[in-house]
């Protein structure tokens, strides 16, 4: 658990907003650079809540306890591992979920949400910067191929996740001619023939 009376004694505090006059010069991030102890700080307000709604609110069920507690603690390399154990791209979802988990958080019902959307996106953004984010390449492959349709952050996880499974892949962004690929079924692991035909 984070600190035991953060949420009592710290306020809810997000970064301050670039002023929209040089927002709309550059691509550069919305909120000023926020320093890692003021993070600490937000993540140590969460609470030990018992039965830790933010879950069921975050639709990836993100251990976001267990995280926050971590970047409290001063753990980076355990925070990201654990953000990394459900969410693929914490990098997307930091910046453009609309973060349920917030309102199911259990400090929301009478005081300020602690800032779970931005813990998760400074989080991987230290581990950026720490050089923590590296490519996992598999070990063996398995000699079956999956193609998959689209390469947005849905089609990367998926290849993400079929390449823990030493599945190469193929990514396709539109269909031109008859594709076969492999459609892994969820329970039993087995595979079939899938073929998708141009309209």
């Amino acid at each position: 658990m984070a600190d035991p009376k953060g949420f009592l004694t710290t306020p809810r505090e997000l970064p301050k907003r670039r002023p929209v006059d040089v927002r709309i010069k550059d691509w550069k991030e919305v909120y000023q650079e926020q320093e890692f102890s003021q993070l600490q700080k937000q993540a140590g307000r969460c609470m030990d809540c018992g039965i830790p709604f933010c879950h069921q609110g975050c639709p990836l069920g993100n251990l976001i306890p267990e995280w926050n507690d971590l970047i409290w603690r001063g753990e980076k390399a355990e925070a990201i591992d654990r953000l990394h154990a459900t969410n693929n791209f914490p990098e997307f979802t930091g910046r453009l979920c609309p973060a349920p988990c917030e309102t199911a958080c259990v400090v929301a019902i009478n005081s300020d949400a602690v800032t779970i959307k931005q813990v998760e996106l400074k989080t991987i953004e230290e581990a950026f910067k720490d050089n923590r984010v590296t490519p996992l390449v598999p070990d063996r492959i398995s000699g079956k191929t999956v193609a998959v349709i689209g390469s947005g952050p849905a089609g990367l996880a998926a290849a993400q996740q079929l390449l823990e499974l030493v599945i190469p892949l193929q990514f396709m962004n539109g269909l031109t001619k008859l594709v076969d690929c492999f459609v892994m079924e969820s329970q039993s692991l087995k595979w079939k023939n899938l073929s998708l035909i141009e309209e």
